[in-house]
C-alpha cells in the first residue's frame, strides 16, 4: 500500500482533492473578498509561463497587444441588448466616487458623489473595444484590425471554485474586425485552432474542438466554437472560446467602413479568450494522489536540485556540487529554450523539501548528499512515475554526467508522456454508437463515477425544440458541449429529437 503525500485522494473525494492540491502546491488561497483569490508565486509562475507561450502565438497570428479600462459606460452595453442581457447578473457596477466617514466610526458612499452614468466593471471587452473600433475604422485600408489585451475581468459569480470559477479572474481577450464575413469565419476558426495547438502541445491537455449549440453561444454572437477537456472525473471543462460576431457588435457601436467601391459596409467582428480557468484544468487533468504534475513546458522551474544538508563540514561541498549542477544544466535546451532549474538552498530538511516540490509537481526533482559528491552521481525523481512496482520512491541513482546528457531529453519525454496518458483516458471515456435517450441515461447512471462523455448524432434543432432538448438533459444535469470539427459523416435520427441527424455532439457534465 503506497503512502500518498495528500490527505484526501481523487477516488474518495475528487472535489476536495482538487482544494487540496491547490493548497498543498502552494498554488493559491482565499482573498478575503468572496469568490477572489490571491494566486502564489508557484500558480502565478505557472500563469506566467502559460501567457509567454500563447501570447507568441496569438502574435504570430498577427495581432497586436494593447490595454483597454476596466470601468465601462453602462451606455456602451445598453447599445447591445443581447449581449447585456447576457451578462446583467454578473455585472458589478460602480455608482460613486467618494467615500464619507458614516458618524459611526465607518465609512459610507457620499450621497453627493454618485456618478451621472453608472461605471460596469468589465465583464468582458466587446462594447468599449467596438467603440474604439468605431473610431479607428474608416475605410476598407484600415481592416483588418487584429488585436490582443491581457487583462482581468469580474463576472459576479455566486458559486466559486479556485481558478474554475471566480468573481475576479486573469485572461487574454482578442477581438477583430474585417471587410468580409469568409475572412472573420476564418479568423475564428484559426484562433480555435490556435487554442486546440496550445492546450495539446504546451498544456499536455488533449481537447476536442468544435462548435457549441445555439443556446450556448456568447451573448450576441452569431457562432461560438469551444475545446472541451475532460477532467479524472469525466466532467467537461470549457477551456477556450472563439466567437464570429457577424455585424451585431458594428451595428450597434457603428463599426462601419468605405469599401472600394466608395460604398459604405458594416465590419465582421469576431473576439476569443482563455483564462486562468486552465490552469485548473491542468490541476484536474494531469494531477495524482500526490499532488499537481506540471507538463515541463509550463513549469516555472523544470528541474528542482535539493541539496541533503546535515549542518556538517561536507556540506559545503554539497552545495558548491549543486551550484557547479546548476550552472551545466541552465547550458542546456529543452524545447527550443534555456532549461530553467532551482537550487533550492533553504533551510529546510532535504525530505519536507522533497516532497514540498512532488506536491507542486515539478518536473524533475534532484537530490545530491555526501556520497553522491564523492562519487560523481545524483539522485533523481521523475514526477511522471514518482514510485516503482514495489511502492517504494523511484529515486534513481545515475553519473552526473548521464544525467545531464538525458535532462532535456528527460523533459520532452515527460511532456508528451502527460499528453499521451491524458489523450488516452479522454478517448476512454467518450461513449459512441448510443441511438436512443435510454441509452443516454443508461452512461450516466447513478453509481457511475466517472462516465465521461457520449457522443451522439445530431439533428441542430432551434427555438421551441432545442429548449425542450435542454430541459431534458437538465433532468439528468446534463449539457451539450460541442459539436465535434471532426465529427466525419452522421446518419440516422437524432436521440434526442428524433430527426435526422446533421452532425455529432458531445453531451456531459461540466464544470
Amino acid at each position: 500500500m503506497i503512502k500518498r503525500a495528500l490527505s484526501v485522494t481523487r477516488e474518495d473525494d475528487f472535489a476536495q482533492w482538487y482544494q487540496t492540491v491547490i493548497a498543498e502546491a502552494d498554488m493559491a488561497e482565499e482573498s478575503g473578498v468572496r469568490g477572489c483569490m490571491v494566486i502564489r508565486p508557484w500558480g502565478y509562475g505557472i500563469w506566467e509561463r502559460m501567457q509567454r507561450l500563447l501570447d507568441d502565438r496569438i502574435k504570430a497570428a498577427g495581432h497586436e497587444n494593447c490595454y483597454f479600462p476596466l470601468f465601462i459606460p453602462l451606455s456602451y452595453f445598453e447599445k447591445e441588448a443581447e449581449h447585456v442581457e447576457g451578462f446583467a447578473k454578473e455585472m458589478a457596477v460602480v455608482t460613486h466616487h467618494r467615500l464619507i466617514a458614516d458618524g459611526k466610526g465607518g465609512l459610507m458612499p457620499d450621497p453627493s458623489a454618485k456618478l451621472e452614468e453608472p461605471l460596469v466593471v468589465r465583464p468582458t471587452s466587446e462594447t468599449v473595444i467596438g467603440a474604439a473600433f468605431a473610431r479607428w475604422v474608416q475605410s476598407w485600408r484600415d481592416l483588418p484590425v487584429l488585436i490582443n489585451q491581457w487583462a482581468n475581468v469580474v463576472r459576479w459569480e455566486m458559486r466559486t471554485r479556485m481558478f474554475l470559477r471566480t468573481s475576479e479572474f486573469l485572461w487574454q481577450e482578442g477581438h477583430t474586425a474585417h471587410a468580409s464575413e469568409t475572412e472573420a469565419r476564418e479568423h475564428t476558426l484559426r484562433m480555435l485552432e490556435v487554442y486546440r495547438s496550445f492546450a495539446e502541445e504546451d498544456l499536455g491537455l488533449p481537447v476536442v474542438a468544435g462548435e457549441k449549440p445555439e443556446h450556448e453561444r456568447f451573448p450576441g454572437a452569431v457562432a461560438t466554437y469551444s475545446i472541451e477537456a475532460m477532467m479524472q472525473d469525466g466532467k467537461a471543462l470549457q477551456a477556450g472560446t472563439s466567437h464570429f460576431l457577424g455585424t451585431n457588435f458594428s451595428e450597434a457601436q457603428g463599426i462601419r467602413f468605405q469599401n472600394a467601391e466608395g460604398q459604405l459596409e458594416l465590419a465582421q467582428t469576431t473576439s476569443w479568450g482563455v483564462s486562468t480557468r486552465m490552469i485548473g484544468g491542468v490541476i484536474m487533468v494531469h494531477g495524482d494522489d500526490d499532488g499537481l504534475r506540471v507538463p515541463p513546458r509550463i513549469a516555472p522551474h523544470q528541474i528542482v536540485i535539493v541539496p541533503m544538508l546535515r549542518d556538517a563540514p561536507e556540506d559545503a561541498a554539497i552545495v558548491d556540487y549543486c551550484d557547479k549542477l546548476a550552472g551545466v544544466l541552465r547550458g542546456l535546451h529543452a524545447f527550443g529554450e534555456p532549461v530553467r532549474v532551482l537550487f533550492d538552498k533553504r533551510a529546510v530538511k532535504a525530505a519536507p523539501k522533497r516532497w514540498g516540490w512532488v506536491k507542486k509537481g515539478a518536473p524533475i526533482i534532484v537530490e545530491v548528499g555526501g556520497r553522491d559528491v564523492a562519487g560523481g552521481n545524483v539522485s533523481v525523481v521523475r514526477r511522471d512515475r514518482l514510485y516503482r512496482e514495489d511502492g517504494k520512491l523511484d529515486s534513481a541513482i545515475v553519473a552526473q554526467a548521464d544525467f545531464v546528457a538525458d535532462a532535456a531529453e528527460m523533459l520532452v519525454e515527460i511532456q508528451h508522456g502527460l499528453f499521451a496518458e491524458a489523450k488516452a483516458r479522454l478517448e476512454a471515456n467518450i461513449t459512441r454508437g448510443v441511438t436512443d435517450f435510454t441509452g443516454i441515461e443508461a452512461a450516466f447512471a447513478e453509481g457511475n463515477k466517472a462516465p465521461g462523455w457520449v457522443e451522439i448524432a445530431w439533428s441542430r434543432p432551434t427555438g421551441a425544440a432545442l429548449d425542450a432538448v435542454v430541459e431534458r438533459l437538465k433532468d439528468l444535469k446534463l449539457t451539450m458541449r460541442n459539436a465535434p470539427l471532426d465529427g466525419g459523416p452522421v446518419e440516422g435520427a437524432c436521440p434526442l429529437t428524433g430527426e435526422p441527424a446533421v452532425e455529432r455532439i458531445l453531451i456531459g457534465r461540466s464544470y
